[in-house]
């Protein structure tokens, strides 16, 4: 599987940064692909991480650092999870023992971590906007480096890069914008686009030898004043598509180089050298393999797109994932589909992350993945609810903050019996601070008719699903964490719309905790009671509506209230039952626990815990030192 090598004749230990690869043959760098996918599958199977992109993008970033200099250059890499070999190349290899790990090396690029990566990236989709913002900072300021942006073919599929494009092609700035096209975005990549790449890679004409095409060429070019600026070779690439079809790319008035083989570096620097020559908006349209070297992802790209540690020999994964709420959703959402014809899902590129992968099998018919297009989603979402059916978008926490227009506009002001099933909610861990979803109570709770619940265990989430898709009238989300939880945690099996469930009784605090808090919090409330601290506990269910009549009865009774959410304070459900309390007069001693206003950065889910004080043993602290000071009751 890995190739066996003596450490000291490795050239990967020569590469300190990207001027060392500029110094080797093309023979040595065959040599170092290898080795850096030795290296990548080594390393990630211990740590996890990023794989089958970065197998795949090892001779297209070689190009890159021969052709540009990352020092002067500014190379933005879309979604950034593609990054690796670029992390390798700038001298970081050292630090991937760390990878994705708290105070680590990031697995997205960072500014904060090394100049060569010029801007940070997680979401996709919004590179060539930054590449155009950087190219007329540089003209404005009569600078004279490359600006250079590697999308992939999913990244394609998200509305906004059209939008760069459209403004890239009408501004005529001088910026290269390399197509990394290797069919798989997580998911395989869908839609029309994808089909138009599809149709260029596989036109026969693509495959025939420049002799076959020269004379043609040259009759071509002397009609186009490209040919000043332009040799065969590349020029071959240029006008094969556009002669037959009328390229989508040069209609938006971009120059198109391509297809070329992504692992042929011979072809990958004559097409990189001549788009700097170009001087204007420049597409490189680069066909690559994901998982490229390594069987098993070869095979099964989607599978090992993100790894956790697995055998490399097997390729299987060290610790089996249990169930988890992605699963109990995808089963309880194809029992729904069985109840209810007019049932859809919709997924944004993430049928397998979001556990609808069997629903797309069982109900081929009623499944739609619309690709990396949030916002389109939202709002396709809208006409199949006004249209009558009953959609279910299946989305994680972080990617839905992309269509808050969409949500507010199209589906909450119609009051559309939209449910949205929020994946990731809360924090996510070692991808960091571009996918932590700690920020959809916020920015859902205060949007008119939303409603908004979240899940306990797995009990209550089947429960909740079940009454947002065969009950429910208007806009609903259920949000719910990454990982495993509990069965039943609750005694109580029913959910009755808006109510919470006093999950234990007490006398002196009334501790109000939503979802994956509320075992957490049950634990606390056992050590308060050591010191003898009688705490009531109420398991919300719902952050919108509130359910006003318990907790207010509850918190007349103790005269102190914690409220805790794993979302950030500000705008919280916290904020909400303050809001509540301060609209009827109530007084009361408070505490809102949550995350503060800083971005959350990468580190396991339990580390970033315990760094907040989000573990029990902190909020035991921080509730003692509350109550405390509390005039109400002195410890």
């Amino acid at each position: 599987m890995l190739e066996e090598r003596q450490h000291n004749t490795l050239i990967l230990d020569r590469i300190r940064s990207p001027e060392d690869l500029k110094t080797l043959s093309y023979e040595e760098l065959e040599r170092l692909a290898i080795e850096i996918r030795d290296f990548l599958l080594g390393s990630l199977s211990k740590t996890g991480g990023h794989l089958a992109s970065n197998l795949g993008i090892v001779e297209l970033t070689f190009a890159i650092h021969r052709s540009f200099d990352a020092a002067i250059d500014k190379i933005i890499w879309d979604v950034g999870h593609q990054a690796y070999v670029h992390k390798i190349i700038t001298g970081r290899r050292d630090q991937f023992q760390d990878l994705r790990k708290i105070k680590g090396l990031s697995g997205f690029p960072k500014a904060k971590e090394n100049k060569m990566d010029c801007f940070d990236t997680g979401h996709s989709s919004t590179s060539v906007s930054a590449a155009i913002g950087l190219a007329s900072a540089r003209d404005i300021k009569k600078e004279s480096h490359h600006v250079v942006t590697v999308v992939g073919d999913g990244s394609m599929t998200g509305g906004m890069i059209f939008e760069a494009l459209n403004n890239a092609g009408e501004q005529g700035k001088a910026v290269i914008v390399i197509l990394n096209d290797n069919g798989i975005s997580i998911s395989p990549s869908v839609g029309g686009l994808s089909k138009y790449l599809e149709r260029i890679k596989k036109n026969p004409l693509y495959v025939k030898e420049k002799s076959n095409l020269s004379l043609e060429l040259n009759n071509f070019c002397s009609e186009r004043p490209l040919k000043k600026q332009m040799s065969i070779p590349p020029i071959r690439c240029n006008v094969k598509y556009t002669s037959m079809f009328g390229d989508f790319f040069e209609e938006l008035g971009f120059h198109y180089i391509g297809p070329i083989d992504g692992h042929d570096l011979n072809k990958l620097m004559e097409g990189l050298e001549h788009a700097k020559s170009i001087h204007g908006p420049v597409i490189v349209h680069v066909c690559t393999r994901k998982g490229k070297g390594y069987k098993y992802a070869e095979e099964k790209p989607s599978k090992y797109h993100g790894v956790s540690p697995f055998n490399i020999e097997t390729g299987e994964p060290l610790i089996r994932n249990e169930t988890g709420y992605s699963g109990v959703f995808g089963r309880e959402i194809i029992r729904l589909g069985e109840i209810e014809p007019k049932l859809v899902v919709i997924t944004a590129a993430m049928k397998e992350g979001t556990g609808i992968n069997e629903f797309s099998q069982k109900y081929p018919n009623r499944f739609f993945d619309v690709g990396i297009a949030e916002q389109h989603a939202a709002t396709f979402a809208a006409g199949l609810a006004a249209g009558g059916l009953k959609p279910v978008f299946a989305v994680y926490s972080t990617f839905l903050q992309r269509a808050y227009d969409q949500i507010i506009h199209d589906i909450a002001r119609q009051k559309l019996n939209v449910v949205f099933a929020i994946d990731r909610a809360g924090i996510v861990g070692e991808d960091g601070e571009t996918h932590q979803g700690i920020y959809d109570i916020s920015y859902l709770r205060h949007i008119p008719n939303m409603s908004i619940m979240s899940p306990a265990d797995y009990r209550e989430l089947s429960e909740m699903l079940k009454y947002a898709v065969l009950m429910h009238e208007g806009p609903i989300a259920i949000r719910y964490p990454r990982g495993v939880g509990r069965e039943k945690l609750m005694n109580s099996d029913s959910i009755i719309y808006p109510k919470s469930y006093i999950a234990r009784e007490g006398k002196d605090l009334t501790i109000v905790a939503l979802g994956k808090m509320v075992e957490t919090v049950l634990n606390v409330a056992e050590l308060l009671k050591i010191k003898g601290i009688s705490a009531e506990v109420i398991n919300a269910r719902f952050v919108k509506p509130l359910d006003t009549i318990t907790i207010f009865e509850s918190v007349r009774k103790t005269g102190n209230l914690v409220t805790i959410e794993d979302n950030t304070i500000i705008g919280g459900f916290g904020e909400g039952i303050l809001d509540a309390l301060n609209s009827e007069g109530i007084v009361v001693n408070i505490k809102i626990i949550g995350f503060p206003d800083e971005f959350i950065e990468q580190g396991t889910i339990e580390q970033i815990f315990n760094k907040y004080k989000m573990n029990e043993k902190g909020i035991e602290n921080s509730i003692f030192e509350f109550l405390n000071k509390s005039a109400s009751l002195k410890i």
